[in-house]
């Protein structure tokens, strides 16, 4: 991979992530209840899930989704199925306590938030398809792929880790602003209805015929 196609990737990879969409609001959730640091947990979710879906167009199986009316439908309404699912439990959230270090919570484990994190990005086969259709125009086919697959997979992560930890870090300096259980009811409801939005974004999708 030339340096010209790389930095035509990277500007890609900023694009990519800094559009809106489930893996920001989750990011942005995640930073409001649990700070930056417990956050990270969830970036790093968000990653592997980048991962597989960067891994499944490497081996063709991007391919199979795009092509297959039911593997795409299944996938898309477990996502829609989950997004709903963390917008009920955004809306139920109770008011926590922000007199500890740095207003953290700790009733959800680090293990639990990089699940979460995983899954949302692991179960939209619309961003499958995206990469399917804009990672093959950064790659030489006449060169080994290996190796570019590596950098595209490396360059897109350390991008999205810059963004998440932004999204989480910004709503993790307004979590200190919200102390009244009245100000955190309202901000653990605004976020329910962005999942709730983003699930219905995903149930209008359709597969490209």
């Amino acid at each position: 991979m030339s340096w010209q196609v790389w930095y035509a990737w990277l500007g890609a990879s900023v694009v990519i992530s800094l559009s809106p969409g489930a893996s920001a609001i989750l990011s942005m959730a995640t930073g409001m209840r649990f700070g930056l640091r417990r956050g990270y947990w969830n970036i790093a979710g968000l990653q592997l899930g980048l991962l597989l879906q960067i891994a499944l167009v490497s081996a063709g199986l991007g391919a199979l989704l795009a092509s297959s009316t039911l593997a795409f439908t299944v996938i898309k309404w477990l996502g829609v199925a989950y997004l709903v699912y963390l917008g009920i439990r955004q809306w139920r959230a109770s008011p926590t306590d922000m007199s500890g270090v740095d207003g953290e919570v700790t009733e959800t484990s680090g293990p639990a938030m990089a699940l979460r994190g995983f899954l949302v990005n692991a179960s939209n086969p619309k961003a499958i398809i995206f990469m399917l259709a804009v990672l093959p125009q950064f790659l030489t086919p006449s060169a080994p792929l290996l190796p570019q697959y590596l950098i595209v997979a490396a360059t897109l992560i350390a991008v999205d880790v810059v963004v998440m930890t932004f999204y989480t870090g910004l709503a993790a300096k307004v979590l200190r602003l919200m102390r009244s259980p009245r100000q955190q009811r309202a901000t653990n409801r605004t976020f329910s209805g962005l999942f709730f939005a983003a699930a219905t974004f995903l149930a209008t999708v359709r597969r490209a015929v």
